[in-house]
């Protein structure tokens, strides 16, 4: 096992992918500090197969009741994050986000003052615990002369009122969703946080579930500038530990102890699973790939991933056949008996966690 295989290995222990936690989903996205979620479903199954008999029903009821809440926050994506701290995060890289996406801002003529008017419109719309979806919250935007709100524009105007602080995720009406205005959601106001704790909040929560990474995925992950992610680094001081691969520095907390699996361990990762996604360099978990003789995306581009013992060995994707569920798998490495094994319980957890038995189909 080279270094890189190693720090696949430690990532997936420090993720609970090697042994699910007996944790509510809202530890697990506290733990992780936010856990991109642009596909609703796949970042459902993303939390599931980190906690101990996770389900889906299980994930959706604490997204209805607001235990985790979804909205952009870190990089122009929508992100699971905890009430507890949604407004922090929000305060250290929401303006990053909104001055990134200024010019596409200034593409579709949406000004300060139009932003201003959406927002107090959308206040107006939600006030008193009203949860409405995207399409009727665009009746009362045009009812408020904000002028066109379909198409980008609208989804413009909704992510700089999650930027701002203004509307974060309301419960789901049937396969809808909502928005909720954020000081009914989540009432109770930490006291903020001067830049440099939240910084080090950011970088231990990061380095801890990420780790041994470089300042450089953090900065990825973040959105963060490098100078700031290095500058988080510094601020943690002697409870983070350094070590260098390849000449390049790497930074953990909390190692956890050497985990002795007797069995391969096989995972169905959705796409934008943090596992990856929360990572610049990929390639600590593309070195089987690239050991063969042919030539291989080994870096994780692929939608639905496919790793045993935190390396990739091919691809998914849910494909249900008349109403039943299905996964079509694609195997790009030789796999032991073993291994066999592992993806066939792998592919178990899913129905255990969609409540149904699943068919497998490979190509």
């Amino acid at each position: 096992m080279n270094a890189l295989e190693r720090i696949a290995r430690e990532r997936l222990a420090r993720q609970h992918l090697l042994r699910p936690a007996p944790l509510e989903p809202a530890a697990v996205v506290s733990a992780l500090g936010a856990m991109q979620a642009q596909d609703y479903h796949g970042a459902k199954w993303a939390l599931g197969q980190r906690i101990r008999g996770g389900t889906d029903a299980g994930v959706e009821r604490a997204f209805d009741a607001g235990a985790i809440l979804r909205t952009h926050v870190l990089r122009p994506t929508w992100h699971f994050v905890t009430p507890a701290d949604i407004r922090w995060m929000l305060a250290l890289t929401g303006p990053r986000v909104s001055r990134a996406m200024a010019y596409y801002n200034r593409i579709l003529e949406l000004t300060l003052e139009v932003f201003r008017r959406s927002n107090a419109a959308l206040v107006r719309a939600l006030r008193g615990g009203r949860h409405l979806t995207r399409a009727e919250l665009a009746v009362a935007l045009r009812r408020a002369g904000v002028g066109r709100v379909e198409g980008q524009r609208l989804g413009h105007l909704m992510m700089q009122a999650e930027l701002e602080g203004v509307v974060c995720s309301g419960p789901r009406r049937g396969k809808q969703f909502t928005y909720a205005l954020l000081d009914e959601r989540v009432p109770e106001r930490a006291r903020p946080l001067p830049k440099d704790a939240a910084l080090r909040a950011l970088a231990r929560r990061y380095f801890a579930t990420r780790g041994p990474a470089t300042a450089r995925d953090l900065a990825w992950w973040s959105g963060l500038p490098i100078r700031e992610a290095l500058r988080a680094a510094d601020l943690l001081g002697r409870a983070v530990e350094r070590e260098t691969i390849d000449g390049e520095a790497y930074f953990s907390i909390d190692r956890p102890a050497a985990v002795r699996v007797r069995a391969p361990r096989a995972l169905l990762l959705p796409n934008y699973d943090e596992y990856f996604i929360g990572l610049k360099d990929r390639r600590a978990i593309g070195q089987r790939l690239a050991r063969l003789p042919r030539r291989l995306p080994a870096d994780a581009t692929f939608a639905h991933v496919l790793v045993i013992d935190g390396q990739l060995v091919g691809d998914w994707r849910r494909a249900d056949v008349r109403g039943r569920a299905a996964v079509r798998l694609r195997i790009l490495a030789p796999l032991t008996r073993g291994e066999q094994g592992a993806v066939d319980a792998a592919v178990e957890r899913y129905g255990a966690f969609l409540g149904a038995a699943v068919t497998v189909h490979r190509v």
